[in-house]
Parts: C-alpha cells; sequence; structure tokens
C-alpha cells in the first residue's frame, strides 16, 4: 500500500507528506516539478527514509504519470500541485492555466487508466483526492453567509479561475468516467514553511529585516485563516470517509482582517524578538494602494466536513499564529535559502530591484512591494 502525493515539496504538500509519515508508515511517491515554490529543504527530515521515494517531474507529464502508477500501484493519488498565487497570476496567468488546468487534465487522464484497469476489489477503493481553495467561490459581502459546497463558483483571478477549472474538471470526470474522486476547497492556510510571499510569512521576514510591513488599502480584506496542520488533519479525514463525489470545504473558523493579522504578528514579535530601538514592529506598517479586484472577502463554512466526517481544527488561530512566528525565528537559514536564486530574480523582474534590496522601517513600500503581501492560500 501507498499513496501518490502531487506537489509534494510544496507549502501544503510538504506539510501533509511530513505529518502522514509521522502518522503511519505508508510509503509516499511524492511527485514534485520543483518551481520556485517547491522547497526539498521541506523534506530533509526525510533524508534516507524509505518511505518517502521524491521523483522530480510533472504532473502534466502524462507519460511520467503513468509510469509511478504501474511501478507503485498507489491506492490514492492526492493532488496537491498547483500555481497558487494571485500576485503571479495577474502579471503571467499562463503558467496558471498550464498548470492548474492543463495539468489536472493530464493528471486525470493517466489516473484515469490506471484506474479503469485495476482488479475490480482495487478499483472499488481507490480514491483521487483534489486539493483546491475558497477563491473559487469569489467574493463575499459584509454579513454574508460564509461559503458552503453548494456556493455558486465566481472566480475573479486567473488564479481562481485556473483553480475553478481544475475542480470542473475533477467533478466531470467523476460523472463522466465514474473515477471515485474527493475535492477539498481550503482557506487561507499558514505555518510551517510557508513561501514568503504570502501575508504572514512576509510580514515576519520583513519585519525581521526592518523593511516596511506592506498593507493593501485599508487592511479590511478578510479571510478565515486555517493552520496548515489543521489542513493535513483534514485532508486525511477526507481520504478515508470522505463519500465519492463530494466535495467538503475546510476551514478554520477565524474571520480575521488582514489588518489584524498584521498587527498580532508584530505584537508577537515584540513580545518574542524585541527591535533592538525599543519600537514596536507596528512602526514598520506601511499603507498602499490597493491590488487590482482584490477580493474583499472569504469565509469558510466547515459545517459539512464536521457533521459528516466528526473533523474540527485542532488549533486556534492563537495558537497557530504563535507556532508559525516560533517556527519562523527558530528557521532563520530556511527563510534565507528560499528568498534566493529564482525567487529573487522573480520579485526583480515582475516589481522592480527594490522588492529584494534592503530597507529601514523608514522606508516607504510601494504597490510593487505590496503585491507579495496578500496572496492566496
Amino acid at each position: 500500500m501507498s499513496i501518490l502525493v502531487t506537489g509534494g515539496a510544496g507549502f501544503i504538500g510538504s506539510n501533509f507528506v511530513l505529518d502522514w509519515l509521522a502518522q503511519t508508515d505508508e510509503p509516499v511517491i511524492n511527485l514534485d516539478l520543483l518551481t520556485y515554490a517547491g522547497n526539498l529543504e521541506n523534506l530533509a527530515s526525510l533524508e534516507g527514509d524509505a518511505r518517502h521515494r521524491f521523483v522530480h517531474g510533472s504532473i502534466a507529464d502524462r507519460a511520467l504519470v503513468q509510469r509511478l502508477l504501474a511501478e507503485h500501484r498507489p491506492r490514492a493519488v492526492l493532488n496537491f500541485a498547483a500555481e497558487s498565487h494571485v500576485d503571479r497570476s495577474l502579471h503571467g496567468p499562463g503558467a496558471f492555466i498550464q498548470t492548474n488546468v492543463l495539468g489536472t487534465y493530464e493528471l486525470l487522464e493517466a489516473v484515469r487508466g490506471h484506474w479503469a484497469a485495476l482488479p475490480a476489489s482495487e478499483r472499488a477503493a481507490f480514491r483521487f483526492l483534489h486539493v483546491s481553495t475558497d477563491e473559487v467561490y469569489g467574493s463575499l459581502k459584509p454579513g454574508a453567509p460564509a461559503f458552503t459546497e453548494q456556493h455558486p463558483y465566481q472566480p475573479n483571478s486567473p488564479y481562481s479561475a485556473s483553480k475553478a477549472a481544475s475542480d470542473h474538471l475533477v467533478r466531470a470526470w467523476h460523472h463522466s468516467y465514474g473515477l471515485p474522486v474527493l475535492t477539498t476547497n481550503c482557506s487561507n492556510n499558514y505555518g510551517p514553511y510557508h513561501f514568503p510571499e504570502k501575508l504572514i510569512p512576509l510580514m515576519i521576514v520583513n519585519a525581521l529585516a526592518g523593511k516596511p510591513l506592506p498593507v493593501y488599502g485599508d487592511g479590511q480584506q478578510i479571510r478565515d485563516w486555517l493552520y496548515v496542520q489543521d489542513h493535513c488533519s483534514a485532508i486525511r479525514r477526507v481520504l478515508a470517509a470522505g463519500q465519492v463525489g463530494e466535495v467538503y470545504n475546510v476551514g478554520g473558523w477565524n474571520e480575521k482582517p488582514n489588518l489584524d493579522i498584521v498587527h498580532t504578528v508584530c505584537a508577537l514579535l515584540d513580545e518574542l524578538r524585541p527591535r533592538a530601538d525599543g519600537h514596536s514592529y507596528k512602526a514598520q506598517i506601511t499603507h498602499v494602494q490597493d491590488r487590482p479586484g482584490h477580493d474583499r472577502r472569504y469565509a469558510i463554512d466547515a459545517s459539512k466536513i464536521e457533521r459528516e466526517l466528526g473533523w474540527r481544527p485542532a488549533e486556534t488561530f492563537e495558537s497557530g499564529i504563535r507556532k508559525t512566528v516560533q517556527w519562523y525565528l527558530a528557521h532563520p537559514d530556511w527563510v534565507a535559502h528560499v528568498q534566493s536564486g529564482s525567487y529573487r530574480e522573480w520579485l526583480s523582474q515582475h516589481y522592480g530591484d527594490g522588492a529584494t534590496a534592503g530597507a529601514t522601517p523608514a522606508t516607504a513600500a510601494t504597490p510593487a512591494t505590496a503585491m507579495q503581501a496578500q496572496g492566496s492560500t
């Protein structure tokens, strides 16, 4: 018995692989293309572990996926592989179509062929679990009910549109071909190994470096926040007991404005790693022009997964954010490594040299710098 995980060197995928192998001895075949956000350093603790086999490659490489399925005969495929940053999708939507739409298609076709050829007992037990986002549902107005699984899809960015398309493909392969699929739509994840283009890790990294903490507009964009290890436990539960063909929304029951998140991070850093001058890190907060089409509010109603599968998040936001800040303080080498090379080149290309240069707390942030601050899940 084994599972095939795609995108298992990225933020959520690597956390899932580490969590899976901490919970069970069932082997993992880990397929990842290692684009800028894929990082084998996330999986360094598994070096030499026979339960983990890493394969460098793309979900769009149907022949490679077919070979892996034939060789390892996994009982499940879990698809974490995706381009997943709104701001990058605004600058280069083609990569999102290529990976999230065409890549998902190629993966589904490889899996469908493998599944159809399995003996009846293995075919009945097989699962394809597709990991998606709440951003496919669009933006909520203040006071509107949170997203349920019945909420219509209304994606507003190239990223969310490409993920919506991938969700539709997964649904269609179930209804058209009988492929036993499960889909999860999660809210904003945070925690260890989060690439520092997203809000929480960027605030931590910039604060410690003495750089501006850029906040879009009034900072009142609301997101639901989910600690990544809670997300991992939800995926394990859906894989084990989810009903084939169903969608499960996974959220943390933590709706908070972005500005509140930044204030919380600053307060924790003031406590755990005070500035040398005695001032609060809040002095580095700089409001900048909002990004085009910025969704105002996301909120997940995670009642279904609790009602049907008995899952609820174990972490409060207060406990999860403290663990997250502590992790980044304890891993400066990881932060330094992921900010080098192709990541810095990309920042320079799309946002100018100022996005990677050093800065002081008094330096004004620009909208370009802020573009990394409040991305997607």
